[in-house]
């Protein structure tokens, strides 16, 4: 393989044999190399194959300046991330947990560290992606000498959600978001608590999850029978009347109109959870819940 560019003294650009561009990192691999250059393979610690040619641009920018060990524990992080999953993750990653862990190293520093609002929902949504963030924050310790404070998982499953599913940062963060309100209507209207490590639990996170990013990516409602929505909403009235609040919430949120289909779904989904939770009967005495 030849350089056909050097991005600092440990990182070059190169083709491999299929004539597809790869980043080459490596202990002073770069220190004096120009354009033409024959890489010096044993010294390669690290390859990055990026597909994407806008990822891979952006990916070359960010870690111009960036130390060597930074951009291999963050290398290790996405790579331990896949194995667990099992999954292909958006190449994005690359440069979004990369710059995230940069920019949390230099707020450690200045002690700018803050809780994360979302850190129990996405303990909660989203278990294996908080536990392969923990996992993360052994790296970084292993490998730079820091450990981060434990919210820093929560941030990593946030990007290693957003990778998974294909998605922004953001909108992973609205998504959760959405979730938890959807939850939290659900208590508040029937005044119960949800068994999270119930399979009904999960089963209604799931259907959320789907159903938020149809709400967010303004995708297609299913629609549904008009004898079955009557049947359902007869059979169980304050769940089809609590999904309806639901929907009414999204409209003025979202700006969204949430299908009577879906609207069906969500209620099968509460009668569900609400069927296999102990409903707690909540009174309030002395200014507080009993």
């Amino acid at each position: 393989m030849k350089i056909t560019k050097v991005i600092n003294n440990n990182v070059v650009s190169s083709t491999d044999e299929a004539g597809n561009e790869v980043i080459l990192m490596g202990t002073g691999l770069g220190f004096k190399g120009k354009e033409g250059k024959v890489v010096d393979e044993s010294k390669i610690q690290k390859i990055f194959h990026l597909e994407d040619a806008g990822v891979s641009q952006r990916f070359k920018e960010l870690i111009t300046d960036l130390p060597m060990e930074l951009l291999n524990t963050c290398s290790n992080i996405i790579m331990y991330a896949k194995g667990i999953l099992d999954t292909k993750l958006n190449e994005n990653i690359y440069i979004t947990l990369t710059d995230h862990i940069n920019f949390a190293l230099q707020r450690m520093e200045q002690d700018m560290m803050y809780p994360n609002p979302l850190s129990r929902e996405v303990k909660t949504f989203y278990d294996l992606e908080y536990k392969i963030g923990e996992y993360a924050l052994g790296i970084v310790e292993k490998d730079l000498g820091v450990r981060l404070p434990k919210d820093e998982a929560v941030s990593i499953a946030l990007h290693v959600v957003s990778a998974e599913y294909d998605t922004k940062v953001r909108d992973t963060v609205q998504i959760t978001t959405f979730i938890k309100n959807v939850i939290d209507k659900v208590k508040d209207y029937f005044q119960m608590e949800l068994t999270e490590t119930s399979l009904n639990y999960e089963r209604f996170i799931t259907h959320l999850k789907f159903l938020s990013r149809k709400v967010m990516s303004g995708g297609g409602m299913d629609e549904i029978e008009p004898e079955l929505r009557k049947m359902i909403s007869a059979m169980y009235p304050d769940e089809y009347q609590c999904s309806r609040e639901i929907a009414e919430c999204i409209k003025k949120e979202y700006r969204r109109e949430m299908s009577e289909g879906e609207i069906v779904y969500l209620t099968m989904h509460i009668e569900r959870i609400k069927s296999s939770n102990q409903t707690k009967n909540i009174s309030k005495v002395g200014g507080k819940y009993v």
